[in-house]
């Protein structure tokens, strides 16, 4: 993060740029920094504002620092270039006294997510897709043209990662190479993806392919209207949440080997966008504000949740809780009362409108809940504290969060990326 300043040391154009003249005070003709500057990316020469922090006897006030009172100490205090490591988030190796302090960048730069930064090391806020000590991204894997909007790992069954797009196709990636192992065409834009045992279930406009990922059969199953947008798998049957408010199920049939429509649960008035199973009961999120509670055994709704006051977009059932996320930039968490009805016990607020969450241990196997905001980022916190652990930063929003073995996980963005991360230990980063 260290700042590539113009010229060189003792360099008279320089030392005025500075602001530090024959007077040495600030020049005559203005004392404001560069804000160009500030982001990495001013190419005047000269330029009439500095490319400098002001002294600190001329700085503004300083606000604090933060718990732990980490700052970001001026690259340019300790002279042109300089190291990384810890001289770029702490104090430096020198622990100069005089270093203008800052507060810790709080977003990594714009520039660098967007593809555009030319600084590269030399640019003082951080090159990262994370702010985090816990996590550590493994691989970026590029194809998709559009947004991701569904990943699948299937462990067991086969060696590949999948996933799906509104660009109309399915990848599959080598898992040991990170190599696009295939490109398999569906034609119509991808809602969502999920798989279970050897089946590879996607959600399409007016239907759900069904792929065998052992025998290559392939399946289509009709019924619904509009887009795919959720699946999930529970008491032998599949069910897909519709654009058109229905959940549909299908049951798969040994003697015809095939899957056979078994039930349409109807009841939320838009589309339903999320499903989630937790013990005996299916929980969906509709564009229609509510939740709505299922009995798996009689397929019967048995509660409605009203609370949120904007689109649910997404569940997640964690130990004996409900957690849900709306565009009303709150995060609920429900639990069951003596009567069995759920009530909402906690509600964290968000200043975003939330997307999408999911749930995984962190490297020491403590509970960590993922969610995503329509600001491009991902928010990690500890459950069931909410204590932030960090955020992951993408060029557009990320829909798709999927969780795999051995402490990974995985995102994809509006720009069709898709990120391979791992869980490490904070301790010994």
């Amino acid at each position: 993060m260290d700042i590539e300043t113009d010229g060189r040391f003792g360099n008279k154009r320089m030392h005025t740029r500075l602001g530090l003249g024959s007077g040495g005070g600030p020049s005559s003709t203005n004392g404001r920094v560069c804000n160009f500057w500030r982001e990495g990316r001013c190419n005047r020469s000269p330029c009439p504002f500095l490319h400098s922090e002001l002294p600190e006897a001329a700085a503004p006030p300083k606000r604090p620092s933060g718990p732990g009172g980490n700052v970001w100490r001026n690259p340019n205090a300790g002279g042109r270039g300089g190291g990384r490591g810890h001289s770029r988030w702490g104090r430096g190796p020198g622990g100069a006294s005089a270093a203008v302090t800052h507060r810790p960048p709080d977003r990594p730069c714009k520039y660098f997510l967007a593809g555009t930064c030319n600084y590269g090391d030399r640019c003082r806020y951080p090159h990262s897709y994370c702010i985090s000590d816990s996590i550590t991204m493994l691989t970026l894997l590029k194809g998709h043209d559009k947004s991701v909007t569904g990943i699948a790992l299937p462990t067991g069954w086969s060696d590949k990662l999948y996933s799906g797009s509104k660009d109309g196709t399915v990848r599959m990636w080598d898992c040991q190479t990170g190599q696009c192992a295939g490109v398999i065409p569906m034609g119509r834009e991808v809602g969502c993806m999920i798989n279970e045992g050897p089946w590879l279930f996607i959600g399409i406009p007016d239907g759900v392919k069904v792929w065998n990922m052992q025998t290559s059969a392939e399946m289509n199953l009709t019924g619904p209207t509009g887009q795919v947008y959720a699946l999930a798998v529970a008491s032998e049957l599949l069910f897909a949440a519709t654009q058109d408010g229905r959940i549909l199920a299908w049951r798969f049939s040994a003697a015809t080997n095939c899957f056979e429509p078994a039930a349409s649960l109807d009841g939320h008035k838009l589309a339903v966008v999320s499903l989630i199973v937790g013990g005996m009961r299916l929980y969906s999120a509709s564009m229609d504000k509510t939740i709505r509670v299922w009995d798996l055994a009689t397929l019967q709704c048995v509660q409605t949740l009203s609370d949120h006051t904007d689109v649910v977009m997404s569940l997640l059932c964690w130990d004996q809780f409900l957690l849900s996320c709306s565009l009303d930039q709150t995060i609920k968490v429900w639990a069951a009362t003596e009567s069995g009805n759920l009530e909402v016990t906690y509600t964290h607020k968000e200043e975003q409108g939330a997307l999408a969450l999911s749930g995984m241990p962190d490297a020491q196997s403590k509970p960590v809940l993922l969610c995503s905001l329509n600001d491009n980022t991902v928010r990690l916190y500890d459950l069931p504290s909410f204590s932030d652990r960090g955020r992951i930063f993408s060029k557009q929003e990320i829909r798709a969060i999927q969780m795999g073995p051995g402490g990974l996980f995985f995102t994809g963005d509006g720009t069709g990326e898709l990120k391979v991360w791992q869980w490490v230990d904070g301790a010994q980063t």
